[in-house]
Protein backbone atom coordinates (compact mmCIF):
# COMPACT_ATOMS: atom_id res chain seq x y z
CA UNK A 1 0.00 0.00 0.00
CA UNK A 2 0.94 3.46 -0.78
CA UNK A 3 1.70 6.06 2.11
CA UNK A 4 0.00 9.50 2.45
CA UNK A 5 2.03 11.91 4.19
CA UNK A 6 0.41 14.37 6.51
CA UNK A 7 2.06 17.61 6.55
CA UNK A 8 0.86 19.80 9.42
CA UNK A 9 0.57 23.69 8.28
CA UNK A 10 -1.74 24.71 12.30
CA UNK A 11 1.17 26.47 13.57
CA UNK A 12 2.16 28.35 10.01
CA UNK A 13 -0.64 29.14 7.63
CA UNK A 14 -3.41 28.00 11.03
CA UNK A 15 -1.52 30.68 12.68
CA UNK A 16 -1.46 33.05 10.16
CA UNK A 17 -5.44 33.14 10.72
CA UNK A 18 -7.15 36.12 12.33
CA UNK A 19 -6.85 35.79 16.09
CA UNK A 20 -5.14 32.62 16.05
CA UNK A 21 -1.63 33.97 16.96
CA UNK A 22 0.41 31.68 19.35
CA UNK A 23 3.09 32.38 21.57
CA UNK A 24 6.10 30.02 21.39
CA UNK A 25 5.68 28.12 25.04
CA UNK A 26 1.70 27.60 23.18
CA UNK A 27 3.65 26.88 19.72
CA UNK A 28 6.01 24.22 21.39
CA UNK A 29 2.81 23.15 23.35
CA UNK A 30 0.97 21.85 20.48
CA UNK A 31 3.58 20.87 17.95
CA UNK A 32 4.36 18.49 21.10
CA UNK A 33 0.69 17.01 20.82
CA UNK A 34 0.82 17.12 16.79
CA UNK A 35 3.53 14.69 17.43
CA UNK A 36 1.53 12.67 19.73
CA UNK A 37 -0.74 12.65 16.28
CA UNK A 38 2.06 11.27 14.41
CA UNK A 39 1.72 13.66 11.54
CA UNK A 40 5.06 13.47 9.43
CA UNK A 41 5.73 16.55 9.01
CA UNK A 42 5.61 20.24 11.40
CA UNK A 43 5.46 23.23 9.19
CA UNK A 44 6.55 25.13 12.61
CA UNK A 45 6.42 28.47 11.23
CA UNK A 46 7.91 31.44 9.24
CA UNK A 47 11.27 32.08 10.52
CA UNK A 48 12.41 35.56 8.93
CA UNK A 49 9.24 36.77 9.95
CA UNK A 50 9.91 37.68 13.31
CA UNK A 51 12.37 36.93 15.96
CA UNK A 52 9.57 35.09 18.10
CA UNK A 53 8.61 33.06 15.01
CA UNK A 54 12.39 32.14 14.55
CA UNK A 55 12.60 31.02 18.22
CA UNK A 56 9.27 29.30 18.47
CA UNK A 57 10.85 26.99 15.21
CA UNK A 58 14.04 26.76 16.64
CA UNK A 59 12.27 25.82 20.30
CA UNK A 60 10.40 23.06 18.49
CA UNK A 61 12.80 21.86 16.70
CA UNK A 62 15.13 21.10 20.05
CA UNK A 63 12.39 19.23 21.28
CA UNK A 64 10.31 17.59 19.18
CA UNK A 65 12.08 15.16 17.68
CA UNK A 66 10.23 12.26 16.01
CA UNK A 67 8.21 14.66 12.65
CA UNK A 68 10.19 16.03 10.58
CA UNK A 69 10.46 20.05 11.07
CA UNK A 70 9.71 22.61 8.14
CA UNK A 71 10.22 26.17 8.25
CA UNK A 72 8.44 28.12 5.30
CA UNK A 73 10.44 30.53 3.40
CA UNK A 74 10.45 32.91 -0.05
CA UNK A 75 12.68 32.46 -2.94
CA UNK A 76 14.82 34.95 -1.04
CA UNK A 77 18.07 33.96 0.34
CA UNK A 78 17.48 35.76 3.69
CA UNK A 79 14.39 33.87 4.67
CA UNK A 80 16.05 30.70 3.42
CA UNK A 81 18.86 31.57 5.54
CA UNK A 82 16.89 32.16 8.78
CA UNK A 83 14.97 28.95 8.19
CA UNK A 84 17.82 26.82 7.86
CA UNK A 85 19.48 28.63 11.12
CA UNK A 86 15.85 27.56 13.00
CA UNK A 87 15.14 23.69 12.09
CA UNK A 88 19.38 23.05 12.02
CA UNK A 89 18.85 21.26 15.29
CA UNK A 90 15.75 19.19 14.11
CA UNK A 91 16.30 15.24 14.60
CA UNK A 92 14.79 15.63 10.45
CA UNK A 93 14.90 18.92 9.12
CA UNK A 94 12.92 20.31 6.14
CA UNK A 95 13.05 24.09 4.21
CA UNK A 96 9.81 24.51 2.36
CA UNK A 97 10.74 27.48 -0.15
CA UNK A 98 7.83 29.47 -2.74
CA UNK A 99 7.53 31.52 -5.71
CA UNK A 100 4.19 32.62 -7.33
CA UNK A 101 3.74 30.70 -10.78
CA UNK A 102 0.46 32.12 -11.88
CA UNK A 103 0.20 34.93 -14.71
CA UNK A 104 -1.97 37.04 -11.85
CA UNK A 105 0.74 37.08 -9.56
CA UNK A 106 3.58 36.90 -11.65
CA UNK A 107 2.23 40.59 -13.45
CA UNK A 108 0.83 42.28 -10.30
CA UNK A 109 2.86 41.04 -7.04
CA UNK A 110 6.25 39.62 -8.47
CA UNK A 111 6.32 42.01 -11.62
CA UNK A 112 8.62 39.17 -13.09
CA UNK A 113 8.85 37.12 -16.34
CA UNK A 114 8.46 33.25 -16.71
CA UNK A 115 12.12 33.48 -16.86
CA UNK A 116 12.74 35.21 -13.84
CA UNK A 117 10.13 32.97 -11.97
CA UNK A 118 11.83 30.06 -13.27
CA UNK A 119 15.64 31.07 -12.71
CA UNK A 120 14.32 32.32 -9.41
CA UNK A 121 12.74 29.09 -8.14
CA UNK A 122 16.18 26.70 -9.36
CA UNK A 123 17.77 29.28 -7.26
CA UNK A 124 16.21 28.90 -4.13
CA UNK A 125 15.95 25.15 -4.49
CA UNK A 126 19.99 24.94 -4.83
CA UNK A 127 20.41 27.22 -1.82
CA UNK A 128 18.03 25.14 0.44
CA UNK A 129 20.01 22.45 -0.01
CA UNK A 130 22.96 23.74 1.54
CA UNK A 131 21.05 23.61 5.01
CA UNK A 132 19.39 20.37 4.45
CA UNK A 133 19.08 18.01 1.56
CA UNK A 134 14.95 17.90 2.35
CA UNK A 135 13.40 20.96 0.01
CA UNK A 136 9.95 21.22 -0.42
CA UNK A 137 9.32 23.54 -3.21
CA UNK A 138 5.87 25.05 -3.97
CA UNK A 139 4.28 26.99 -6.63
CA UNK A 140 2.22 29.43 -5.22
CA UNK A 141 -1.55 29.69 -7.00
CA UNK A 142 -0.70 26.51 -9.20
CA UNK A 143 -3.73 26.01 -10.21
CA UNK A 144 -4.13 29.23 -11.84
CA UNK A 145 -0.85 28.79 -13.44
CA UNK A 146 -0.72 27.51 -17.35
CA UNK A 147 -0.37 24.03 -17.37
CA UNK A 148 2.83 24.15 -19.53
CA UNK A 149 4.56 26.50 -17.27
CA UNK A 150 3.56 24.83 -14.22
CA UNK A 151 5.45 21.73 -15.62
CA UNK A 152 8.50 23.22 -16.78
CA UNK A 153 8.74 24.77 -12.90
CA UNK A 154 8.23 21.95 -11.15
CA UNK A 155 10.65 19.54 -14.13
CA UNK A 156 13.05 22.83 -12.77
CA UNK A 157 12.26 22.73 -8.93
CA UNK A 158 13.23 18.72 -9.07
CA UNK A 159 16.16 19.08 -11.69
CA UNK A 160 17.66 21.04 -8.78
CA UNK A 161 16.87 18.82 -6.07
CA UNK A 162 13.73 19.60 -4.24
CA UNK A 163 12.57 15.53 -2.29
CA UNK A 164 9.28 17.52 -2.29
CA UNK A 165 6.94 19.26 -5.03
CA UNK A 166 3.83 20.94 -3.22
CA UNK A 167 0.94 21.85 -5.55
CA UNK A 168 -1.08 24.73 -3.33
CA UNK A 169 -5.05 25.58 -4.42
CA UNK A 170 -4.17 29.05 -2.95
CA UNK A 171 -7.06 30.60 -3.40
CA UNK A 172 -9.38 27.78 -3.41
CA UNK A 173 -10.40 28.03 -6.78
CA UNK A 174 -10.43 24.64 -8.34
CA UNK A 175 -12.44 22.17 -8.42
CA UNK A 176 -12.02 17.99 -7.79
CA UNK A 177 -12.08 17.27 -10.96
CA UNK A 178 -10.34 19.84 -12.39
CA UNK A 179 -7.42 19.63 -9.91
CA UNK A 180 -7.03 15.87 -10.54
CA UNK A 181 -6.84 16.94 -14.29
CA UNK A 182 -3.53 19.26 -13.06
CA UNK A 183 -1.99 16.43 -10.89
CA UNK A 184 -2.77 13.78 -13.55
CA UNK A 185 -1.34 16.51 -16.36
CA UNK A 186 2.20 16.73 -13.91
CA UNK A 187 2.48 12.64 -14.29
CA UNK A 188 2.40 12.64 -17.77
CA UNK A 189 4.50 15.04 -18.91
CA UNK A 190 7.12 15.92 -16.27
CA UNK A 191 9.93 13.35 -17.11
CA UNK A 192 11.66 13.25 -13.52
CA UNK A 193 8.49 13.35 -11.47
CA UNK A 194 9.50 9.97 -9.77
CA UNK A 195 12.41 12.05 -8.29
CA UNK A 196 9.96 13.52 -5.33
CA UNK A 197 6.76 13.28 -3.92
CA UNK A 198 3.72 15.43 -4.91
CA UNK A 199 2.18 17.09 -2.49
CA UNK A 200 -1.39 19.90 -2.35
CA UNK A 201 -1.97 22.38 0.11
CA UNK A 202 -5.29 23.00 -0.70
CA UNK A 203 -7.63 26.28 0.89
CA UNK A 204 -11.42 26.26 1.40
CA UNK A 205 -12.41 29.50 -0.18
CA UNK A 206 -15.63 27.44 -1.92
CA UNK A 207 -15.43 24.99 0.76
CA UNK A 208 -13.64 22.28 -1.35
CA UNK A 209 -10.62 22.25 0.32
CA UNK A 210 -11.16 18.55 1.69
CA UNK A 211 -13.14 17.17 -1.86
CA UNK A 212 -9.73 18.73 -3.46
CA UNK A 213 -7.34 17.55 -1.41
CA UNK A 214 -8.49 13.56 -1.56
CA UNK A 215 -9.07 14.29 -5.70
CA UNK A 216 -5.79 15.16 -5.82
CA UNK A 217 -4.36 11.92 -3.89
CA UNK A 218 -6.48 9.43 -5.84
CA UNK A 219 -4.23 11.27 -9.27
CA UNK A 220 -1.00 10.32 -7.07
CA UNK A 221 -0.38 13.11 -4.71
CA UNK A 222 1.43 11.28 -1.92
CA UNK A 223 1.60 14.49 1.10
CA UNK A 224 -1.34 16.14 2.02
CA UNK A 225 -0.85 19.09 3.72
CA UNK A 226 -3.47 20.07 6.13
CA UNK A 227 -4.55 22.03 9.54
CA UNK A 228 -6.51 20.73 12.98
CA UNK A 229 -10.07 22.16 12.67
CA UNK A 230 -8.59 23.49 9.21
CA UNK A 231 -7.86 26.94 10.67
CA UNK A 232 -5.53 29.16 7.79
CA UNK A 233 -5.72 32.07 5.89
CA UNK A 234 -9.47 33.86 4.96
CA UNK A 235 -11.78 30.45 4.96
CA UNK A 236 -9.01 28.47 5.51
CA UNK A 237 -7.49 25.00 5.19
CA UNK A 238 -8.12 21.43 4.23
CA UNK A 239 -8.92 20.15 7.84
CA UNK A 240 -6.87 17.28 8.99
CA UNK A 241 -9.80 15.65 10.81
CA UNK A 242 -12.17 15.60 7.37
CA UNK A 243 -8.74 14.18 5.19
CA UNK A 244 -7.64 11.66 7.82
CA UNK A 245 -11.05 10.17 8.58
CA UNK A 246 -12.37 10.21 4.60
CA UNK A 247 -9.15 7.62 4.15
CA UNK A 248 -10.18 6.12 7.30
CA UNK A 249 -13.91 5.34 6.56
CA UNK A 250 -13.48 5.17 2.95
CA UNK A 251 -10.62 2.46 2.76
CA UNK A 252 -12.22 1.08 -0.41
CA UNK A 253 -11.79 4.50 -2.30
CA UNK A 254 -8.26 4.99 -0.49
CA UNK A 255 -6.20 2.34 0.43
CA UNK A 256 -3.09 4.24 1.21
CA UNK A 257 -1.44 3.81 4.80
CA UNK A 258 -1.03 7.05 6.91
CA UNK A 259 0.65 7.08 10.55
CA UNK A 260 -2.12 9.47 11.84
CA UNK A 261 -3.17 8.20 15.40
CA UNK A 262 -6.91 8.94 15.23
CA UNK A 263 -7.72 8.35 18.79
CA UNK A 264 -5.97 12.23 19.55
CA UNK A 265 -7.76 13.69 16.68
CA UNK A 266 -10.22 15.19 19.61
CA UNK A 267 -8.08 15.92 21.82
CA UNK A 268 -5.90 18.24 18.88
CA UNK A 269 -8.78 19.64 18.00
CA UNK A 270 -9.84 20.67 22.17
CA UNK A 271 -6.45 21.49 22.70
CA UNK A 272 -5.89 24.29 19.55
CA UNK A 273 -9.34 25.98 20.90
CA UNK A 274 -8.01 26.44 24.13
CA UNK A 275 -4.63 27.85 22.89
CA UNK A 276 -6.40 30.20 20.27
CA UNK A 277 -9.83 30.56 21.52
CA UNK A 278 -11.34 30.57 18.51
CA UNK A 279 -14.30 27.34 18.63
CA UNK A 280 -15.48 25.16 15.87
CA UNK A 281 -18.78 25.33 14.25
CA UNK A 282 -21.18 22.98 15.97
CA UNK A 283 -21.75 21.15 12.82
CA UNK A 284 -18.18 20.88 11.94
CA UNK A 285 -17.83 17.54 10.81
CA UNK A 286 -16.18 15.18 13.14
CA UNK A 287 -14.84 17.34 15.87
CA UNK A 288 -18.06 19.42 16.23
CA UNK A 289 -20.63 19.53 19.21
CA UNK A 290 -23.39 18.09 16.92
CA UNK A 291 -20.90 15.52 14.59
CA UNK A 292 -22.51 12.64 16.92
CA UNK A 293 -25.33 13.94 18.20
CA UNK A 294 -28.90 12.39 17.63
CA UNK A 295 -32.11 14.60 18.65
CA UNK A 296 -34.71 13.79 15.38
CA UNK A 297 -37.08 10.69 16.77
CA UNK A 298 -36.53 9.34 13.43
CA UNK A 299 -32.42 9.40 14.25
CA UNK A 300 -32.92 8.45 17.93
CA UNK A 301 -34.69 5.13 17.02
CA UNK A 302 -32.79 3.88 14.43
CA UNK A 303 -29.26 4.54 16.44
CA UNK A 304 -30.73 2.97 19.62
CA UNK A 305 -31.65 -0.42 17.56
CA UNK A 306 -28.17 0.14 15.42
CA UNK A 307 -25.69 2.94 15.43
CA UNK A 308 -24.54 2.36 11.96
CA UNK A 309 -27.95 3.12 11.02
CA UNK A 310 -26.73 7.05 11.49
CA UNK A 311 -23.44 6.89 12.73
CA UNK A 312 -20.58 6.02 9.66
CA UNK A 313 -18.09 6.20 12.25
CA UNK A 314 -17.47 6.28 16.18
CA UNK A 315 -16.78 8.84 18.29
CA UNK A 316 -14.27 6.64 20.19
CA UNK A 317 -12.28 6.18 17.13
CA UNK A 318 -10.84 10.12 16.92
CA UNK A 319 -10.67 10.21 20.93
CA UNK A 320 -14.12 11.26 21.90
CA UNK A 321 -16.43 9.68 25.02
CA UNK A 322 -19.47 8.92 23.38
CA UNK A 323 -22.09 9.54 21.10
CA UNK A 324 -25.21 11.76 22.94
CA UNK A 325 -28.98 11.56 22.87
CA UNK A 326 -29.86 15.16 22.76
CA UNK A 327 -33.65 15.10 23.67
CA UNK A 328 -35.11 18.48 22.48
CA UNK A 329 -38.63 18.87 20.79
CA UNK A 330 -37.88 16.49 18.12
CA UNK A 331 -37.12 13.53 20.03
CA UNK A 332 -39.49 10.90 19.82
CA UNK A 333 -40.82 8.43 22.74
CA UNK A 334 -38.23 5.50 22.18
CA UNK A 335 -34.97 7.87 23.00
CA UNK A 336 -37.11 9.30 25.90
CA UNK A 337 -37.90 5.89 27.31
CA UNK A 338 -34.18 4.40 26.46
CA UNK A 339 -33.11 7.62 28.67
CA UNK A 340 -35.54 7.60 31.76
CA UNK A 341 -34.65 3.81 32.27
CA UNK A 342 -30.76 4.87 32.41
CA UNK A 343 -31.80 7.23 35.42
CA UNK A 344 -33.01 4.17 37.18
CA UNK A 345 -37.32 4.51 35.73
CA UNK A 346 -39.32 2.21 35.01
CA UNK A 347 -42.80 3.07 34.27
CA UNK A 348 -45.78 2.07 33.19
CA UNK A 349 -47.82 2.82 29.45
CA UNK A 350 -49.97 4.93 31.37
CA UNK A 351 -46.92 6.66 33.43
CA UNK A 352 -44.86 7.33 30.55
CA UNK A 353 -47.29 8.76 28.63
CA UNK A 354 -48.02 11.69 30.48
CA UNK A 355 -44.35 12.16 31.35
CA UNK A 356 -43.88 12.05 27.50
CA UNK A 357 -46.63 15.09 27.11
CA UNK A 358 -44.68 16.86 30.16
CA UNK A 359 -41.33 16.22 28.44
CA UNK A 360 -42.65 17.82 25.21
CA UNK A 361 -44.15 20.82 26.91
CA UNK A 362 -40.60 21.53 28.18
CA UNK A 363 -38.91 20.80 25.36
CA UNK A 364 -41.00 23.48 23.31
CA UNK A 365 -39.45 25.92 25.62
CA UNK A 366 -35.74 25.23 25.06
CA UNK A 367 -33.11 23.91 23.22
CA UNK A 368 -32.36 20.80 24.93
CA UNK A 369 -33.64 18.60 28.05
CA UNK A 370 -31.51 17.36 30.34
CA UNK A 371 -31.20 14.80 32.34
CA UNK A 372 -31.58 17.11 35.70
CA UNK A 373 -35.07 18.15 34.60
CA UNK A 374 -35.90 14.66 33.48
CA UNK A 375 -35.62 13.67 37.16
CA UNK A 376 -37.41 17.43 38.23
CA UNK A 377 -40.10 15.82 35.70
CA UNK A 378 -40.49 12.82 37.79
CA UNK A 379 -40.65 13.80 40.75
CA UNK A 380 -42.63 16.82 40.52
CA UNK A 381 -46.13 15.55 42.17
CA UNK A 382 -44.13 14.37 44.85
CA UNK A 383 -42.85 16.95 46.59
CA UNK A 384 -39.38 15.92 46.26
CA UNK A 385 -36.66 18.65 45.27
CA UNK A 386 -33.19 18.84 44.89
CA UNK A 387 -31.29 19.29 47.76
CA UNK A 388 -29.31 22.37 48.52
CA UNK A 389 -26.27 20.39 49.59
CA UNK A 390 -23.48 22.89 49.07
CA UNK A 391 -24.79 26.79 49.36
CA UNK A 392 -22.65 30.19 48.65
CA UNK A 393 -22.22 32.10 51.34
CA UNK A 394 -19.43 34.61 49.75
CA UNK A 395 -17.88 35.71 46.71
CA UNK A 396 -14.68 37.76 46.52
CA UNK A 397 -13.09 38.88 43.41
CA UNK A 398 -9.21 40.56 42.89
CA UNK A 399 -9.04 41.73 39.02
CA UNK A 400 -8.33 44.01 36.74
CA UNK A 401 -6.10 44.66 33.57
CA UNK A 402 -3.23 44.58 35.47
CA UNK A 403 -3.97 41.83 37.74
CA UNK A 404 -3.89 38.25 38.28
CA UNK A 405 -8.07 37.33 38.14
CA UNK A 406 -8.05 35.64 41.75
CA UNK A 407 -11.21 34.34 43.54
CA UNK A 408 -12.07 33.71 47.27
CA UNK A 409 -15.24 31.65 47.73
CA UNK A 410 -16.99 30.52 51.09
CA UNK A 411 -18.80 27.71 50.62
CA UNK A 412 -21.66 26.24 53.52
CA UNK A 413 -21.92 22.18 53.29
CA UNK A 414 -23.55 19.95 56.36
CA UNK A 415 -23.44 22.92 58.51
CA UNK A 416 -19.93 23.78 58.23
CA UNK A 417 -18.10 26.38 56.45
CA UNK A 418 -15.40 25.93 53.82
CA UNK A 419 -12.87 28.54 52.08
CA UNK A 420 -10.89 28.03 48.80
CA UNK A 421 -9.11 30.50 46.61
CA UNK A 422 -7.96 30.03 43.25
CA UNK A 423 -6.53 32.04 39.88
CA UNK A 424 -8.34 31.59 36.52
CA UNK A 425 -8.23 33.00 32.71
CA UNK A 426 -10.86 35.55 34.35
CA UNK A 427 -13.13 36.60 37.36
CA UNK A 428 -15.30 33.48 36.55
CA UNK A 429 -13.16 30.95 35.41
CA UNK A 430 -11.24 31.41 38.84
CA UNK A 431 -14.40 31.34 40.52
CA UNK A 432 -15.15 27.92 39.21
CA UNK A 433 -11.93 26.70 39.83
CA UNK A 434 -12.33 27.64 43.52
CA UNK A 435 -15.76 25.70 44.12
CA UNK A 436 -14.23 22.80 42.46
CA UNK A 437 -11.36 23.07 45.24
CA UNK A 438 -14.23 22.60 47.54
CA UNK A 439 -16.76 20.33 45.99
CA UNK A 440 -13.74 17.79 44.45
CA UNK A 441 -16.75 17.24 41.53
CA UNK A 442 -15.05 16.96 38.13
CA UNK A 443 -16.68 18.19 35.27
CA UNK A 444 -16.20 20.08 31.88
CA UNK A 445 -17.92 23.21 31.65
CA UNK A 446 -19.56 22.84 28.06
CA UNK A 447 -21.59 26.21 27.81
CA UNK A 448 -22.11 29.79 30.22
CA UNK A 449 -24.60 31.97 29.25
CA UNK A 450 -25.62 35.75 31.08
CA UNK A 451 -28.95 37.11 30.09
CA UNK A 452 -30.32 40.51 31.20
CA UNK A 453 -34.44 39.61 32.94
CA UNK A 454 -34.43 43.56 33.83
CA UNK A 455 -34.05 47.01 32.91
CA UNK A 456 -31.86 49.74 34.32
CA UNK A 457 -28.10 49.98 36.07
CA UNK A 458 -29.72 47.69 38.92
CA UNK A 459 -30.46 45.33 36.28
CA UNK A 460 -30.83 41.93 37.45
CA UNK A 461 -28.85 39.41 35.21
CA UNK A 462 -29.56 35.37 34.97
CA UNK A 463 -26.51 32.80 34.48
CA UNK A 464 -27.40 29.53 32.94
CA UNK A 465 -24.52 27.18 32.70
CA UNK A 466 -24.10 23.33 30.88
CA UNK A 467 -21.38 21.28 32.53
CA UNK A 468 -20.75 17.31 31.79
CA UNK A 469 -19.77 14.79 33.98
CA UNK A 470 -19.30 11.06 32.52
CA UNK A 471 -21.18 11.41 29.38
CA UNK A 472 -24.23 13.26 31.20
CA UNK A 473 -25.04 16.82 30.76
CA UNK A 474 -26.51 18.88 33.51
CA UNK A 475 -28.06 22.75 33.57
CA UNK A 476 -27.55 25.07 36.45
CA UNK A 477 -29.27 28.28 36.90
CA UNK A 478 -29.05 31.65 38.75
CA UNK A 479 -29.96 35.47 38.73
CA UNK A 480 -28.63 38.51 40.91
CA UNK A 481 -28.10 41.72 40.76
CA UNK A 482 -24.41 40.65 41.25
CA UNK A 483 -23.57 38.67 37.80
CA UNK A 484 -20.42 36.85 39.42
CA UNK A 485 -22.45 35.95 42.18
CA UNK A 486 -25.11 34.55 39.84
CA UNK A 487 -22.17 32.53 38.14
CA UNK A 488 -21.04 30.89 41.47
CA UNK A 489 -24.56 29.79 42.33
CA UNK A 490 -25.81 28.98 39.03
CA UNK A 491 -22.29 26.39 38.79
CA UNK A 492 -22.95 25.24 42.64
CA UNK A 493 -27.03 24.49 41.51
CA UNK A 494 -25.45 22.58 38.89
CA UNK A 495 -22.98 20.74 40.93
CA UNK A 496 -26.18 19.99 43.61
CA UNK A 497 -27.17 18.32 40.74
CA UNK A 498 -24.81 15.97 39.96
CA UNK A 499 -24.70 14.77 43.52
CA UNK A 500 -28.08 14.53 43.54
CA UNK A 501 -28.40 12.41 40.51
CA UNK A 502 -25.74 9.96 41.10
CA UNK A 503 -26.98 9.14 44.65
CA UNK A 504 -30.35 8.46 42.86
CA UNK A 505 -29.02 6.48 40.00
CA UNK A 506 -26.37 4.48 42.08
CA UNK A 507 -27.07 4.66 45.50
CA UNK A 508 -24.70 7.08 46.38
CA UNK A 509 -21.88 4.93 45.61
CA UNK A 510 -20.65 6.42 42.63
CA UNK A 511 -18.12 9.26 42.84
CA UNK A 512 -19.59 10.11 46.07
CA UNK A 513 -18.77 13.07 48.19
CA UNK A 514 -16.24 13.03 50.60
CA UNK A 515 -16.36 16.12 52.70
CA UNK A 516 -13.49 14.92 55.01
CA UNK A 517 -10.94 15.32 51.88
CA UNK A 518 -11.60 19.08 52.02
CA UNK A 519 -9.00 20.22 53.73
CA UNK A 520 -8.64 24.00 54.33
CA UNK A 521 -12.09 24.90 56.73
CA UNK A 522 -13.51 28.52 57.16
Amino acid sequence: MDKVYIFDTTLRDGEQSPGASMGPMEKLKFAKQLELLNVDIIEAGFAVSSPVQFDAIRMIADEVRKPVICSLARAVDGDIEAAGKAISTAAHHRIHTFIATSPIHREHKLRMSKEEVLKRAVHAVEYARTFTQDVEFSAEDATRTEPDFLCEVVQAAIGAGATTINIPDTVGYTFPTEFQKIIANLFDKVTNIDKAIISVHCHNDLGLASANSLAAVQAGARQVEVSVNGIGERAGNAALEEVIMSMAIRKDIFPYEYGINTKEIYKSSKLLISIIGIPVSPYKPIVGKNAFSHESGIHQDGFLKERSTYEIMTPEQIGRPSSEIVLGRHSGRHGLKVRLKELGYELSAEDFDRVFVRFQELADKKKAVYDDELIAIMEENTGVQVAEIYGIQQVQIVSGNQAIPTATVVIEHAGDTYEEAATGNGPVDAIYKAIDRITKIGVELEDYEVTSISAGQDAMGEVSVTMRRDGHTYSGHASSTDILMASAKAYVNAVNKIIYMEKKTTGGSKNQVNIEEIKIKY
